[in-house]
């Protein structure tokens, strides 16, 4: 009888386990489906993003609020700084300034990033993911989601959550797989339809950004180093006795100069600088981070590098082109400034130095004597 009892006792408790178990597992079955349901909603907003910058905001503001996660962060190849040009301009750049991560290179960020081939789930490890996330304080666990297309991984999505079993090695990542995929083809059609946008910003023949850009640029640079407290400076280029070369050789011949100008210009720029025609014969150079004496640097770079062969005018004849260069440089001040009119300012600055190098002989460079604040 006892045995029995014991038995039944047994049988009990194996039961109720069952029971426990079926109820975790549908439990975790209706949260699965739940996530998928939103991951398929999210998908769907990801692919009528009709602009780069509204694509980020979905996958980084979005996501968290979708999935109800306490931090998520977004990081992007951009090794030629074109999606951070795309951008410029828009607000996006500094409402996502902490989550979006724009790197030459992923390992930058983190080595274990740049080489995922699958969605890694697991626990939050401070030493290594802290840097993943702008306020990481609390998080116990993380997804990590490649955003591969071609092949090709073109960034990751992190999702960060205080749950220590919001992300379990044990958890299916198939749903999270294919969040990635459709995110990277989402990226890769934004890129595309930025790039068509940019074409108006371009100026045809030199291939240099106009004047328009490197306004807007300007001012998105200048919130930039309010923010961080740093420096920056803009060169004001302009070709000397350009006129000579339109009246004596023609505008062909004059475009040919130009075009050849503005190339040897950009073999001394760094990928995160931006050039622009400014009009005629005047081009303009924007560097940041750089103060005064790196944009002094730069300039004379310019300067030898454009003096340093002929260019040719016509077929049998060559001339040697000089510039004069004005540069000034802005840093970041104790309270917020009015952008456009700071940015005016320093274009003002430069523009005076480049008056002052052209009465003064040409073929120089002449730094403004002050900082732009």
């Amino acid at each position: 009888m006892q045995s029995a009892t014991a038995n039944l006792t047994v049988l009990k408790a194996e039961a109720d386990a069952l029971r426990t178990r079926l109820a975790h597992l549908q439990a975790q079955v209706a949260r699965n489906d739940a996530i998928l349901q939103k991951s398929q909603q999210r998908q769907l907003e990801l692919l009528r993003a009709s602009t780069l910058a509204e694509l980020l905001k979905i996958l980084i503001r979005g996501l968290k609020v979708s999935y109800h996660l306490q931090a998520v962060s977004l990081a992007l190849r951009d090794p030629q700084h074109e999606i951070r040009h795309l951008l410029f301009g828009e607000p996006v750049l500094e409402e996502l300034a902490q989550e979006l991560h724009l790197v030459d290179d992923l390992s930058q960020l983190a080595p274990a990033v740049a080489v995922l081939g699958r969605p890694w789930l697991g626990p939050y490890d401070a030493a290594r993911h802290r840097v993943l996330f702008a306020q990481p304080e609390g998080l116990q666990s993380l997804a990590l989601i490649p955003m591969r297309h071609h092949d090709v991984l073109q960034g990751v999505l992190m999702f960060g959550s205080t749950d220590a079993t919001r992300f379990g090695r044990d958890l299916a990542t198939d749903f999270l797989q294919h969040l990635g995929l459709v995110a990277a083809m989402c990226l890769e059609n934004g890129v595309n339809r930025a790039r068509l946008l940019r074409s108006g910003f371009t100026d045809f023949l030199t291939g240099f950004y106009n004047r328009r850009y490197l306004e807007a640029r300007l001012r998105e640079e200048l919130a930039r180093v309010q923010r961080l407290g740093q420096t920056l400076a803009i060169l004001m280029i302009d070709v000397d006795h350009f006129k000579e070369v339109n009246d004596r050789y023609g505008h062909l011949a004059g475009d040919a100069v130009l075009r050849e100008v503005a190339r040897r210009i950009g073999t001394q720029m760094r990928t995160s600088d931006a050039g622009a025609r400014f009009g005629g014969d005047e081009f303009a150079l924007l560097l940041q981070p750089a103060g005064a004496a790196d944009g002094e640097r730069v300039a004379l770079r310019i300067l030898n590098a454009v003096r340093a062969q002929p260019i040719a005018v016509t077929a049998d004849e060559s001339r040697i082109a000089t510039l004069s260069i004005g540069v000034a440089a802005a840093e970041a001040a104790p309270v917020l400034r009015d952008h456009q009119a700071l940015g005016e300012r320093l274009l003002g600055a430069a523009d005076a130095a480049l008056y002052r190098a052209k009465s003064q002989g040409r073929d120089q460079v002449i730094i403004a004597q002050s900082l732009v604040r």
